[in-house]
């Protein structure tokens, strides 16, 4: 059940992110609150949203006193329902954006459980990929995607790993000589307002698979022309062997209006050989944007694929176990069975959270932390006590 408040900030024009920036507390959270009513785990933490929220409507004029009231999705018009109360809330629950804040080993640690290198270190090669189940089916999605074209969206938390999805595929096309061109346009102030940043339009996208392409081709002047000289060179190269594959990270700030134009980039054809491969990757509020009860983006909901990468619950024995591994020790001579019990005690759904945060980065820092820990009190093995001080 979603709050009055999600629809208030929309009537008004208010984006989530300017909520959270103005709020002090991340997107997620807001997001969270206003779709599922879901308050940060932290009851001191939980009023003091409540409060700089209502301070955030008043100075815009609007009425704080009903933000907080449960609505119900306004297809009809239907208007907010019955109040809600401030939840009760654990103690031990933490705001993702704390959890997501990078911590690393200290050379103590390293040196105490004699660690020949960091578990948690970035991927450094295809073998350090962990492969559940559900990672094999995204993994091999975007593969697909790749080789012989179409239109997917992966979906995840911040540090769920869709950014090592992305290099994987790419060192993978390279490993395998496969002939696929790699179009990733420049996102690094994107947004998806040009109020807030620079927007990435068709036009944007156009430069980008040109320049990937046909780096040396003059582009046309007149717009139809220099998409007629786009689909021309990818025809060309698409005869010469070449596939090709565009990938947009961070696709949640993708504005509506470049959503829609990416069905047009999709329906680009030789004959029934489809020229351009498409893979968006984004957190929660990609799909959002790509919900079916968005009329905007009717068309394109209709010819994307939506994955979405689960956190570690049921693979996190395996996930340790494969890291430590790759570090060169057994998992079982750092961590003492209980704390990886209590470690998915405190990050695994809960009464209260309704979400889990077992994804890898979090993952990472909180046994960063807690080994660290460890090695400060002489500590043999994490333990759940370890955990419970993070």
């Amino acid at each position: 059940m979603s709050l009055a408040l999600k629809y208030l900030l929309i009537e008004h024009g208010i984006s989530q992110r300017a909520a959270a920036t103005a709020c002090s507390t991340s997107v997620a959270t807001i997001n969270r609150l206003v779709s599922r009513a879901e308050w940060p785990g932290n009851p001191e933490t939980a009023l003091h949203l409540r409060a700089a929220i209502e301070s955030f409507l008043t100075a815009r004029g609007l009425p704080a006193i009903d933000a907080f009231k449960k609505a119900l999705p306004r297809t009809n018009a239907t208007g907010p329902v019955a109040p809600a109360e401030l939840p009760e809330l654990s103690h031990h629950n933490e705001d993702i954006t704390m959890l997501l804040r990078r911590h690393t080993l200290t050379q103590a640690a390293r040196q105490h459980f004699e660690l020949p290198a960091d578990p948690f270190d970035d991927i450094q090669e295809a073998a350090d990929v962990f492969i559940s189940g559900d990672i094999r089916y995204v993994r091999d999605a975007m593969f697909g995607t790749a080789m012989r074209g179409g239109f997917m969206a992966v979906i995840g938390e911040s540090g769920a790993g869709k950014s090592t999805l992305r290099e994987e595929l790419v060192d993978r096309l390279q490993r395998e000589q496969r002939n696929v061109l790699v179009i990733e346009p420049f996102v690094l102030a994107m947004e998806d307002r040009d109020s807030k940043g620079k927007t990435l339009k068709s036009q944007h996208i156009a430069e980008a698979i040109m320049a990937t392409i046909a780096p040396l081709a003059r582009a046309k002047i007149s717009p139809e022309a220099r998409f007629r000289q786009l689909k021309e060179t990818l025809v060309e190269s698409c005869r010469a062997g070449m596939r090709h594959v565009l990938i947009i990270e961070e696709a949640h700030a993708l504005p509506i209006p470049t959503l829609k134009h990416l069905k047009r980039f999709i329906e680009l054809k030789d004959g029934l050989k489809k020229l351009l491969g498409i893979v968006l990757l984004g957190q929660p509020e990609l799909a959002q944007k790509l919900a079916e009860q968005n009329p905007e983006v009717r068309e394109v909901v209709q010819r994307i694929e939506i994955v979405t990468l689960a956190p570690l619950d049921n693979d996190l024995d395996a996930y340790l176990k494969h890291r430590f591994e790759r570090a060169g020790v057994p998992v079982a001579r750092v961590l003492d069975r209980a704390a990886v019990d209590a470690l998915r005690a405190k990050l695994g759904a809960q009464k209260g959270r309704g979400m889990s945060l077992l994804y890898p980065l979090v993952v990472h820092n909180v046994l960063a932390r807690a080994m660290n820990i460890a090695a400060e009190i002489a500590a043999p093995r994490v333990t759940p006590d370890c955990i419970k001080g993070v």
